[in-house]
């Protein structure tokens, strides 16, 4: 029986992020794939809780402190990461942050963080690992959201740094092709994440959400681990460019929530 189905065993995976709800569950499928994994993150404290959880599963992880908003912390961790793995194979971006307003009074200041992290870090990040990704195949997973082709109200300029995410990882993907480095996304719906807890909390929330998905159910940081491994793995080698929508339906029920007399 081929246990390396995914062919992830002993490749070097970096992932931002790493200390939130995604991130975790991401690291946690490339430990359970056989990957090395490098955790990226601001939150020192989660850093080294989600690295003891690793290692005690056997993994070979290493907790990198990093503020991706940031060129030279990004530079400083992509130095460390190849000096404590070995050189990356494999990106995911997936650190992120929601600045909640309406665009008609959202401050200057607000928008820039936002834009600093959720698409310029995605940028950097990418330059920081390229060196250590040519010479053999790559990839380059971000994630977007649904919010990336449907506009998020009061949210600030989360939808906007979504659909430029998805355009910079084409973009990245024309370019860097030749240089054998492969860039996908994928973009969550509903998935209950510990930044969006507070959302479930409120009463009847949860189910109002079930009863408009065709899936009937909230998406779990597992869902989007999985299809990030998919397409970090070599099974997706001749898929870039591409987008892995992950979101239970939610993209496909505009009419169905469209009053329609007589249907």
């Amino acid at each position: 029986m081929n246990t390396d189905w995914l062919g992830l065993a002993d490749r070097i995976a970096v992932v931002t992020g790493a200390a939130g709800g995604m991130g975790r569950a991401i690291a946690t499928a490339f430990i359970e794939a056989g990957a090395a994994v490098a955790l990226l993150d601001r939150d020192r404290d989660g850093l080294r809780a989600i690295e003891a959880q690793l290692q005690a599963a056997g993994g070979r992880v290493a907790a990198i402190a990093c503020d991706t908003g940031s060129e030279a912390s990004i530079a400083d961790a992509a130095r460390a990461s190849a000096d404590k793995l070995g050189p990356a194979d494999i990106l995911v971006n997936n650190a992120g942050i929601l600045r909640a307003g309406p665009l008609a009074n959202l401050p200057l200041e607000q928008w820039n963080t936002l834009l600093a992290v959720n698409l310029t870090g995605y940028l950097l990040c990418a330059q920081a690992f390229r060196p250590q990704m040519l010479g053999r195949p790559a990839a380059l997973v971000h994630i977007a959201s649904v919010a990336a082709s449907n506009p998020q109200p009061r949210s600030g300029g989360y939808s906007p740094s979504k659909a430029a995410v998805a355009m910079l990882s084409r973009q990245l993907a024309l370019e860097w092709g030749p240089d054998g480095i492969r860039s996908n996304i994928v973009s969550p719906g509903l998935i209950r994440t510990p930044m969006s807890e507070t959302f479930y909390q409120a009463p009847g929330v949860k189910e109002r959400r079930e009863a408009m998905l065709p899936a009937r159910r909230i998406g779990t940081a597992q869902d989007i681990a999985d299809a990030v491994i998919f397409l970090a793995s070599p099974r997706s080698s001749y898929v870039t460019g591409g987008e892995i929508l992950v979101d239970g339906g939610l993209d496909q029920v505009v009419m169905e929530l469209t009053p329609r007399p007589g249907y």
